[in-house]
């Protein structure tokens, strides 16, 4: 990318979206990646097929999210007793009582808020790997996908899980439900689905589309 000047056209400019450093748009070939040299932050990053890809992985984390969370998350046995928990139940505990604010705050941050993000870029991204025209309000719905990515919480909520277990151990027997292996897939699945996108291919690809 190369600093744009005060003569460069609006539409073959770009910015980068961490520091607002101004470049010439120049795109790079399948493969490759536009980079901002002042951040380092990736602005454009074509992959060939890449659309197909983010589908097939939003749709297995629709999948994964609503087996996690119905599936037992784990068990703790200690002193005769047993308990199986799933991470619906963890986060509304505290559901009934003074604490009910928080505790959907945590079902929206562990749960609903990666689960609306997938939904929001399927309906954005469909219809562009199928070259039709983009969907009603398509522009809007991928702009809330990526407002509501710094609030789509499951990576933390997996470290905070192994922060727990790990002190849980020593005072009960501690096994893992179908759902923790799940959700340790999911957090592997939301990770690689956001270096798929290409954010800058979809907003051209939906301002094309919206022009023709």
């Amino acid at each position: 990318m190369t600093p744009a000047t005060s003569e460069t056209p609006y539409a073959d400019l770009i910015v980068c979206p961490q520091c607002d450093a101004v470049y010439r748009l120049k795109r790079p070939e399948h493969g490759e990646r536009a980079v901002c040299s002042r951040c380092h932050t990736i602005l454009i990053a074509p992959r060939r097929k890449a659309g197909l890809q983010i589908i097939a992985v939003s749709l297995a984390v629709v999948i994964l999210i609503i087996a996690a969370t119905l599936f037992p998350f784990l068990s703790i046995k200690a002193a005769g007793a047993k308990n199986s928990v799933s991470i619906l139940d963890a986060a509304l505990a505290f559901a009934g009582g003074p604490l009910a604010v928080l505790a959907l705050a945590t079902a929206a941050l562990i749960v609903f808020v990666p689960l609306t993000r997938v939904l929001l870029s399927l309906y954005v991204l469909v219809p562009i790997v199928l070259d039709r025209p983009p969907a009603r309000h398509a522009t809007q719905a991928f702009r809330l996908a990526e407002a509501l990515r710094p609030w789509s919480m499951a990576e933390i909520f997996a470290i905070g899980c192994a922060v727990a277990l790990i002190k849980v151990v020593d005072l009960a027997d501690v096994a893992f439900g179908p759902a923790f292996w799940m959700f340790a897939i999911l957090v592997v699945l939301v990770v690689a689905q956001d270096s798929f996108m290409c954010r800058w291919s979809v907003w051209n690809s939906l301002d094309t589309q919206k022009k023709s």
